[in-house]
């Protein structure tokens, strides 16, 4: 059997944009992922169907798994044959233990690649608003580890070993204008003390970053003589990145990640009940504005098999007047239908088309390249028909591909002015199966800042999938949360449950639903 590879791959700090191209394609293409605490869990959604996925997380002196039966992971499996991805939070050779792990694979004939990630001790720093180096501050760095590796068992314990001795403290003192310690909370008393016995001066400036580029990131600051006991009163634990020198100053005018004042959803857990397929755009949209996006999918968008009917009405496009597209899940099965109708967009030259919002038509233009005829101010259907270009379709026929289960507007309306409307289901709406518990228990302990509904099936779903009709108080937790809609059908469902929205975007798209989120906000300070 042919070996498989071992990937040593940085995950980055926790932001998971900040993982590589290359890492993220990696992980499209592993058969098995190794993965530790500090890669963010998001980015397992890039792991191929069926890919096994190991958990070998390790904190503080506490350890899912050592990392000498680590190594023997990831070389068993790579002997068997696959492609084993190794992910590592930051980078694979900075204190990541990764030189130990190739070292490993190297002893028993295993090839390995290096990928590179973005480390958390430049990482952290910048996300706190404080550049390692700066031409008024600073003209160098140097990383350095917490901690060494005790040589009578698992590193973690803080116990020193031999390896201690390699800490000269007079030359770490002055290693670099600018001092990063990693892994170094623990270790905080000694490290300042040193320091000041070397020659740092007590009121040289110091911060603290807790979970550096996570939304639950933490800054504090102070001085080698006062940030241990600002740390202890402040309950800072790890991981944390502590960077030592002037450039912390900065920090006074360059915060932006964690500044509340111009990103009102830092720290913010919102809950996203879109569809998989759709919770990114969703997710990462609130995560560019410094929230945790908690994805829970209530639907999942199918196919619909054998689709004779949409492939019919594909098939005698040449009759039909106008072409409505009420979403942008419709448009992929439409394309599909075409292609094996062996037709393309040409097959459009006599029908107009309406999008009902702009997402809508932007998927009409990058995926068929067709500009659409009719776009109505607002992305709901009651707006469609309102603003319709023609007050009289006697005679016209109109197809309308959408989900196999929707309201019944549309045709009715278009219908009363003379259309003839071919109702035709393009793809299907179902409640995927999900583990509820944990939601349930984010609930329940009041974890969840802001519950988002971007359509009436996901009311529905989410109230089913944990049985809230049910639960008292299940009840009680959700009406002390509050709900964000993205427009006023979604939120006449939800008052249809007896919830009232806190939340109704007046732009009904995803980037108007977010803005709404966060006026809400700026104007409610909780």
């Amino acid at each position: 059997m042919t070996t498989g590879t071992v990937f040593l791959v940085g995950a980055g700090p926790g932001d998971p944009g900040l993982i590589t191209v290359k890492g993220r394609d990696i992980l499209g293409a592993a058969d098995v992922i190794v993965y530790d605490r500090l890669a963010h869990p998001s980015l397992l959604q890039y792991a191929k169907p069926g890919a096994e996925l190991v958990f070998v997380g390790k904190s503080s002196a506490h350890h899912a798994m050592l990392q000498p039966d680590i190594n023997q992971v990831l070389v068993r499996k790579a002997q068997s044959g696959k492609m084993v991805a190794r992910l590592k939070g930051g980078d694979p050779f900075v204190f990541g233990r990764g030189g130990e792990e190739a070292e490993y694979c190297k002893e028993n004939n295993v090839p390995f690649v290096v990928v590179p990630g973005v480390t958390s001790a430049i990482a952290a720093p910048a996300y706190a608003g404080i550049p390692v180096t700066h031409r008024d501050a600073a003209s160098s760095f140097a990383v350095i580890t917490g901690h060494e590796r005790d040589d009578r068992g698992e590193a973690g314990s803080r116990e020193a070993g031999a390896a201690e001795g390699r800490r000269n403290w007079a030359h770490i003192a002055q290693a670099g204008d600018t001092l990063i310690f990693l892994m170094g909370v623990e270790a905080l008393s000694e490290i300042t003390t040193r320091l000041q016995q070397n020659g740092r001066p007590p009121t040289t400036p110091v911060a603290l970053v807790q979970w550096g580029t996570w939304p639950a990131q933490k800054v504090v600051t102070g001085t080698l003589a006062t940030i241990v006991g600002i740390a202890s009163a402040s309950g800072i634990t790890p991981p944390a990145v502590c960077v030592v020198g002037d450039v912390v100053n900065l920090r006074i005018r360059l915060q932006w990640w964690d500044d509340r004042t111009s990103r009102p959803l830092f720290g913010k857990r919102i809950l996203v009940t879109r569809a998989r397929e759709q919770a990114s755009g969703l997710a990462d949209t609130l995560r560019l504005e410094g929230a945790d996006p908690v994805v829970f999918p209530t639907i999942q968008i199918k196919p619909i098999a054998d689709n004779a009917m949409l492939s019919t009405a594909v098939s005698n496009l040449r009759t039909y007047n106008w072409l409505v597209f009420t979403s942008v899940n419709a448009v992929e099965p439409f394309s599909k239908a075409l292609a094996e109708n062996k037709l393309d967009a040409r097959a459009l030259a006599g029908c107009k088309i309406a999008a009902i919002g702009p997402a809508t038509a932007d998927m009409l233009q990058r995926r068929l390249g067709i500009v659409a005829d009719f776009v109505p101010s607002n992305a709901v259907a009651e707006c469609l028909v309102k603003e319709w270009p023609q007050q009289d379709l006697t005679g016209c026929r109109v197809l309308l591909p959408r989900a196999a289960q929707a309201r019944d507007l549309i045709p009715q309306e278009l219908g009363r002015i003379g259309a003839i409307v071919d109702v035709v289901p393009a793809y299907q709406t179902v409640r995927p199966e999900t583990d509820d518990a944990e939601l349930r228990a984010l609930l329940l302990a009041g974890k969840l800042n802001i519950l988002t509904f971007t359509a009436s099936s996901t009311v529905h779903n989410f109230v089913d999938a944990i049985n809230l009709s049910e639960d008292v108080e299940l009840q009680l937790a959700v009406t002390n949360i509050p709900l964000a809609a993205i427009g006023p059908v979604t939120a006449s469902t939800l008052r249809d449950y007896g919830l009232s929205p806190s939340i109704v975007a007046t732009t009904h798209t995803i980037p108007g639903l977010v803005e709404a989120i966060k006026e809400f906000y700026r104007t409610n300070r909780p």
